[in-house]
Parts: C-alpha cells; sequence; structure tokens
C-alpha cells in the first residue's frame, strides 16, 4: 500500500522583504556615538577626493558633460547611501557602465541616456520588490570575469584619444572599427597632451608606494594641471586640452531638477515621451539594469568581506533603483556600487553609511567652490586615471590564474564573455556566457547522474533481499539534462526474474518535468509487466512532485520517505497469484 506522506518542511528560507534604509537601521541599533561619526567624515571626506576626478572622467568616458558624472555621485551615491542595505558600499558612475552608456549616448543623446537610466533604476526597483537580490549567486564566476576583462580592454583602448591627444574626427560606434580609426590617427598625436598622460600616469603608479594617505588621483591631477599651465607660459607653443576646452566651464551651482525627455537626443532637438521613445530605450535600459545589480552587489560582497558582515541584497536593489531614478531627475547618469571606492571607504575607516553620504557632499561642495579650478584638469591626465582603473578592473593577475588552473569548460567561458565584450557589448557577453555556463553545468550533472544496480553485500542494504527483489540507487537530480542517462538502466529489466524493483532515491535532491515523464515511462513499463515499484527514500521536492503528480495513488506504486521501511515493504510484498 502506498505510504502517504506526512506534511513536509521545507528547508529554504524564503529572502527577506527589502527594508530601506537597512544599514542605516542597524548601524543606530547597535550604536552609533561621536567616534563614529567623526571616522565616517573622515572616510567621506577621503573617498569624496577620489571620487571627484572619477566622476568627471567616467562621464566624459560615458559621452557625456563631466557634470552629469558629479551630478551621480552627489544624488545618485547620496540616496543610495542612505536607502541601502550596505553600512559601506559607496555608489556612483563606475567603468563597467561606460560600454554600454556610450552607445546610448551616441544614438539617443543625452535625454535619451538619462530616461534610459531612469527606466533601469524602475526595473532594479522592481528587481528588489520581487526578492531577486540572491539571484547574483547564480552568476558564474567566469563570466563576472570574463565581462569585467572585456569591459577593462574596451575602456583602455578608448583612452588612446585623450592620452595622447588624437584627432579623431567622428569615434565610430563599434570596438573594431573604432580601433582602426585611432591607428589612423596616430599621425596626429600631440607630444604635449602625451607627456602630461604620462607624468600623471607615472605619479598615479608610483605614488601609493609611498605608503602615504593622501589619495594618488588627487596628486597627480593637481601637478598635471598645475605643470600644464606653468609649461604654456613659458614654453612657445604649449598647450594641452582640458576639461573647459573640451565642454566648457562646469556649472557652479548645485544639481538642478531637469525632465530627460526635454534634453536633445542625437540630433539636439528635444527627445520627446512617446511610446515609440520607450519602446527604443527598454532595451538599453535593461542592459544598464542587469549590469547595476550584478556590479552593485558584487560591489557589496566584496564589502562583507572587509567588514565581517552581511548586507542586504535585496534592499541593496531597491536603493540602487531609487537612485537611478532620482539622478536622472538631476542630470546623473547610471550608478552603481563601485568595488574601488569601497574599498577605499572601508580602509579609511568608515563604520557606517554615513561615510557614502558624506561622500556626496564632498563632491557637492568641491562642484560649488572649486568649478573653475576643475575645468582646468588636462584631458591627458583623466585618460591615464582610466587607464589605472582599467588596469584594475582587469583583474589582470585573477584571469591569469584560472587560466592556468580552471577547468577547460571555465576557460571557454571565461574567453567568450571577454571576447564578446570586446566585440559587441556587455548584454550580448553575459547573455551567450550564461546560456553557455548553464549547459556545461547540465552537462556535468548530467555526467554524474545515473543507476547503479545494487549488488549484495552493499553499504546501503543492512539486511540481505530475495533474489526477485532488485535495488537501484539512483544519483544526481533528475532533470532534462540527465534523466536519460538514469534510466537506460532499468531499461534491462524484465517481469518473470524480478518480483519488486525499489529505487533507492535518497541521492536525488530533485526532479523537474522532464524528469517526472521520463521517469513514468520506466515505472509504467515495469508495472505492466507485473513487476512492483518502491519509490525509497524520497527527499521533499521530489516527494512535492509525487503527491501533484498522483503517484500516491498509483496501483503497483509505493512512494516512501524511509527507505528501511520501503525495503521492508518489498520483502514482505506478495508473489502474484498464479493465473
Amino acid at each position: 500500500m502506498a505510504e502517504r506522506s506526512a506534511p513536509f518542511s521545507v528547508d529554504e528560507v524564503p529572502p527577506p522583504r527589502p527594508a530601506p534604509c537597512s544599514a542605516l537601521r542597524k548601524t543606530f541599533r547597535d550604536g552609533y556615538g561621536f567616534a563614529d561619526l567623526r571616522a565616517d567624515l573622515l572616510a567621506g571626506t577621503v573617498v569624496g577626493i577620489v571620487a571627484l576626478p572619477l566622476s568627471m572622467a567616467l562621464a566624459i568616458a560615458s559621452g557625456v558633460a563631466p557634470q552629469h558624472g558629479l551630478y551621480t555621485a552627489i544624488i545618485g551615491g547620496g540616496v543610495i547611501a542612505i536607502l541601502g542595505g550596505s553600512r559601506v558600499q559607496v555608489s556612483g558612475p563606475t567603468a563597467a557602465f561606460v560600454v554600454v552608456l556610450a552607445p546610448i549616448a551616441a544614438r539617443h543623446g543625452l535625454g535619451g541616456l538619462l530616461l534610459a537610466t531612469l527606466l533601469a533604476g524602475l526595473l532594479l526597483m522592481g528587481m528588489g520588490l520581487m526578492r531577486l537580490g540572491r539571484l547574483i549567486e547564480f552568476v558564474p564566476y567566469p563570466v563576472t570575469t570574463g565581462f569585467t576583462a572585456g569591459i577593462a580592454v574596451v575602456i583602455a583602448i578608448l583612452q588612446a584619444k585623450d592620452f595622447l591627444g588624437l584627432r579623431v574626427p567622428e569615434m565610430p560606434e563599434h570596438f573594431v572599427e573604432r580601433v582602426i580609426a585611432l591607428g589612423l590617427a596616430l599621425p596626429t598625436a600631440r607630444w604635449q597632451d602625451a607627456a602630461v598622460g604620462i607624468a600623471a600616469l607615472a605619479i598615479l603608479v608610483l605614488w601609493p608606494r609611498l605608503g602615504t594617505r593622501v589619495p594618488a588621483p588627487l596628486v597627480a591631477l593637481v601637478v598635471a594641471a598645475v605643470g600644464a599651465r606653468a609649461l604654456a607660459e613659458v614654453v612657445p607653443g604649449f598647450e594641452v586640452a582640458t576639461i573647459a576646452s573640451r565642454f566648457g566651464e562646469i556649472p557652479r551651482t548645485p544639481p538642478l531638477p531637469v525632465l530627460p525627455w526635454r534634453l536633445p537626443d542625437a540630433s539636439g532637438a528635444p527627445l520627446g515621451l512617446s511610446l515609440q521613445v520607450l519602446r527604443d530605450l527598454l532595451p538599453p535600459a535593461f542592459a544598464i539594469a542587469v549590469l547595476g545589480a550584478i556590479e552593485s552587489l558584487l560591489s557589496a560582497v566584496v564589502a562583507d568581506g572587509m567588514i565581517r558582515r552581511k548586507h542586504d541584497p535585496n534592499a541593496e536593489l531597491l536603493a540602487q533603483g531609487t537612485g537611478n531614478v532620482l539622478a536622472p531627475l538631476f542630470g546623473g547618469i547610471a550608478a552603481t556600487g563601485a568595488i574601488a571606492r569601497t574599498a577605499t571607504n572601508v580602509r579609511s575607516g568608515a563604520r557606517s553609511p554615513f561615510a557614502a553620504a558624506f561622500h556626496a557632499v564632498v563632491v557637492l561642495v568641491a562642484v560649488m567652490a572649486l568649478a573653475p579650478a576643475l575645468g582646468a584638469l588636462p584631458m591627458a591626465a583623466l585618460a591615464a586615471l582610466l587607464l589605472v582603473v582599467a588596469w584594475n578592473m582587469s583583474e589582470a593577475r585573477h584571469v591569469a590564474h584560472a587560466l592556468r588552473t580552471a577547468p577547460r569548460h571555465d576557460i571557454a567561458v571565461l574567453l567568450v564573455c571577454l571576447g564578446l565584450t570586446v566585440a559587441f557589448d556587455m548584454v550580448v557577453a553575459v547573455t551567450a556566457g550564461m546560456l553557455l555556463a548553464a549547459f556545461l553545468f547540465m552537462n556535468r550533472m548530467a555526467e554524474v547522474s545515473g543507476a547503479t544496480l545494487v549488488a549484495e553485500p552493499h553499504r546501503v542494504l543492512k539486511q540481505p533481499v530475495p533474489h526477485d527483489v532488485v535495488v537501484y540507487e539512483i544519483m544526481g537530480p533528475l532533470f532534462f539534462g540527465a534523466t536519460q542517462r538514469a534510466m537506460r538502466a532499468l531499461q534491462q529489466i524484465s517481469g518473470g526474474a524480478v518480483r519488486v524493483v525499489v529505487l533507492d532515491l535518497r541521492s536525488v535532491p530533485a526532479i523537474d518535468a522532464t524528469g517526472l515523464v521520463n521517469l513514468e515511462s520506466a515505472v509504467a513499463r515495469l508495472t505492466t509487466g507485473g513487476v512492483r515499484v518502491v519509490l525509497a527514500g524520497v527527499r521533499p521536492q521530489p516527494l512535492r512532485a509525487f503527491v501533484r503528480a498522483g503517484w500516491t495513488d498509483r496501483v503497483g506504486v509505493s512512494v516512501l520517505e524511509s527507505f528501511d521501511d520501503a525495503i521492508a515493504e518489498a520483502i514482505a510484498t506478495p508473489e502474484p497469484s498464479a493465473p
């Protein structure tokens, strides 16, 4: 008789509901005093100094004026810090977004980029409300490493224009054409820009080795700006491109409200708001949202390891979404968690989200007080800064180590993601990488899945069984990629010599619809031939599937959670009466 299972317990804990300001509330719950506030003020000041030139450089690399990066750090960085689920994460414009945002700005203009960012913010908020924060755990390491290294390659190559002072009439949209255009423009290189860029790069590389706490970008850019200005006074014809000469003076005002659809598109006309515009911008908005979720949650995981605390991924997604909705309404571009600035924040002594919020205030004060000075920064020096960012982002040592030691399947995924990111874009790379990784994973699971005839004596049998009772140990999940392999052994069983077949399912954690159908075919063939089938040691998820499919009421089939009870029932099953 089939055994009815008692109500089973589910081991999985549902993801927590997103709680805005969860990190901030935990900070106050744990106690927050004057010493903590002083540490956060110092950390926020250091990070703000680092974020100031980075925000401008990343905005320029994304195809918009530098002030839009500053507005992102001010609005996005401040809002996300207060609402987020990580105590020390710093958000703002990041290098990972450059390869996504630059094509959007080229095709749809500033208005299209800001509107796409706003739509991405809504998507991120939806991800948070749907509790999808834990999905980052399902993105394989080779995928993230591959597309991150690919992004670094693209960013580094594109800095050649400003680093060498090349004159490129119009930068093509695709990477290969861009490389060709840069190569053709090499004869136009200017030694003045190259000298400033090399000097800034040398300071950026060598200064951290001195062990001082003064940020290298601050020293490099100040020296580059002052040096370029001094040389222009004493060397005839010495002139370098600066932020002011390329984009005009940075507005000496705080971020002011704007409506993205009233800003210009690629042709210079107002973008407008229509169903067609939204339809055109939805795919790039989805790309921004996916990359923002991956980058933010990876950064939060890194921060967890540094401070030995756990972030709230769903609250972080909700905060990232809110920040990316509000930032475009004040002229900001896409924001996400920045790993390098987060690490700087932690090393500077940050203790709460107030540090990241203070960093936004520091950027705001700098904009209002130092806007004319910021316009004097050489473009070559900003290009040098992005070259260092690209090198750090590439994690070349980790990539080289993975290529030496990782399984061949993982190496293939890494190289595919890297190549597609460089040749096409991040969305194509991540999509292809995830699909390839999923197929390779299913192939591995199929390899370890199967059915083995248990012979006596055997570890799974505590008592001898009659010769007409056979036990098959099923191993691995019965999903659509592995079921055929597992069921192949059962095709050899025929009625007459075998009275009962026991299927040991203790090593089957899950079964899907394909597995259920294939198992159904094997069991039906056995029961039709007069063989009784006992499903033994059934685990919770397969048990739920069997209950829904009505297997607990089938004639000739028993479904039992206890393996020992299943063996006892198989032995006690009477022989079929002669016809």
